[in-house]
């Protein structure tokens, strides 16, 4: 405690690092209070009645966690930060299959990274436009609009402050970023997420105190621990190859003496493609019930499943889509020819493996072999809160168990917490750990390809 505390001293001494936190803890402060500022127009008790009436294992219970209630509560902030992660997702996988944003991406340095963030506020819009009116559709369908109020008026000026809040968001979201601590983005759907933590946990202890089940709640928070610990060693997971760099000459003609060659390591992370697949497998759930409502099927009894994020088919067909998507990413992100042609320019080779061809073909089978594991634990960790739910636990709690909210939160505060620890470093205080250095999903060697966690 003793150590926890001077760190915080430390913390809190360095003037710049003091401001950043306390910006960052103001722009959060700021998106909480709009996720309960409600739509004009919008009928509050009519709504709670109708939310309150929904099951609690709706898909659409997950939405309304990302963004931290907003959703339920059909406030300004109701589409959260989503569809810019949309756009960003959708921008990301066309430089991947589209040479032109491929070419903004690689090649094009400060401008291309610009130009990416003007089509990805373009595509925001857009999306947000589309997903605003469905989510209008799906209040209305409620009935929880003022009977006073004009339907068409109430359409048109929800829609433009949906689209005006999910644009606001990704300002504050920037902003955090240039002036704050850690990701903006990244920490404004942790918060969301975080909101609902203290009241889920609260009606979990209710629960169980009426039942006089107190060991049952040590046994829930120790599983909750574990779990959590099994996540953020998978998030810092590395298989570390090692390479060598071909001695080289130095001194003057006439006196030169070789060098020996430096030893470095390229890191294939065990969890590259961080919580895309998660969202990627969890996007792909949404069709069948959505196309079922749209075509009037809704009476079959397999796609009414699909809707229950607790139910067995959804929990089968939801792990083997997270595994798929794991390798289909990864294969995206990690690029063996880029790794072989990279060693060959440095004049850098992987000791025992032939240089070109051999080494891009070995760096494919490490990288297969490190995301088997990689991919099943990232499956686990997507149903665990299923499980966790269909054995008795509160299912607002359940859902803390796993899938994307805890991937999201530990990844957060792990970029978060590397950055504080870094402003310390410089300033010669100890770092936040008392050995080592604190790993974020970002850290490694220079040569490590930038995973798109969240």
């Amino acid at each position: 405690m003793k150590k926890f505390i001077e760190t915080l001293k430390n913390i809190w001494s360095i003037d710049e690092l003091r401001k950043r936190i306390l910006f960052t803890l103001f722009i959060l402060a700021v998106y909480r209070f709009g996720a309960h500022v409600v739509l004009p127009g919008v009928d509050v008790v009519e709504l709670g009645k109708a939310v309150a009436q929904r099951s609690s294992t709706d898909i659409l219970g997950l939405i309304n966690t990302f963004s931290g209630g907003a959703f339920n509560n059909a406030s300004i902030f109701a589409l959260g930060i989503m569809p810019y992660i949309t756009a960003s997702i959708i921008i990301q996988l066309l430089g991947f299959v589209v040479p032109y944003f491929q070419k903004l991406q690689q090649q094009e340095g400060e401008s291309g990274r610009k130009k990416i963030n003007q089509y990805t506020r373009f595509l925001t819009l857009l999306i947000t436009l589309v997903q605003g009116a469905a989510y209008i559709g799906y209040i209305t369908g409620l009935n929880a609009i003022d009977s006073s109020v004009s339907p068409s008026l109430f359409w048109i000026s929800s829609i433009i402050i949906l689209a005006t809040g999910t644009l606001f968001a990704m300002w504050l979201g920037e902003k955090i970023t240039d002036r704050g601590v850690g990701n903006g983005i990244s920490l404004l759907i942790m918060v969301g997420i975080i909101a609902t933590l203290p009241t889920a946990f609260a009606a979990e202890i209710t629960i169980l105190a009426g039942k006089n089940a107190w060991f049952t709640l040590i046994l829930e928070i120790a599983g909750l621990f574990l779990v959590t610990m099994a996540t953020l060693m998978a998030v810092q997971g590395v298989r570390r190859i090692p390479i060598q760099f071909a001695k080289r000459m130095i001194g003057r003609s006439g006196s030169q003496v070789p060098a020996a060659g430096s030893r470095d390591f390229i890191p294939l992370k065990v969890n590259a493609a961080g919580v895309m697949p998660i969202i990627f497998a969890q996007a792909i759930m949404f069709l069948p019930i959505t196309l079922s409502s749209k075509l009037g099927g809704g009476g079959n009894a397999f796609i009414n499943s699909l809707a229950d994020w607790k139910s067995i088919p959804y929990n089968i067909i939801f792990f083997f889509l997270v595994v798929l998507f794991t390798y289909v990413y990864t294969a995206l992100l990690v690029n063996p020819q880029q790794y072989a042609d990279y060693l060959k320019r440095q004049n850098a080779f992987i000791p025992g493996v032939k240089p070109g061809k051999s080494t891009e073909d070995y760096i494919d089978t490490l990288t297969t072999r490190v995301t088997l594991p990689g991919s099943i634990f990232l499956g686990i960790i997507s149903i665990l809160p299923a499980i966790v739910g269909r054995m008795g636990v509160n299912d607002a709690f359940a859902i803390f168990f796993g899938g994307t909210s805890l991937l999201i939160m530990v990844g957060v505060a792990l970029d978060t917490l590397q950055q504080i620890e870094s402003y310390l470093l410089r300033r010669k205080y100890d770092g936040l750990v008392k050995s080592g250095k604190l790993k974020g999903r970002s850290s490694g060697s220079g040569m490590q390809t930038i995973g798109a966690g969240i």
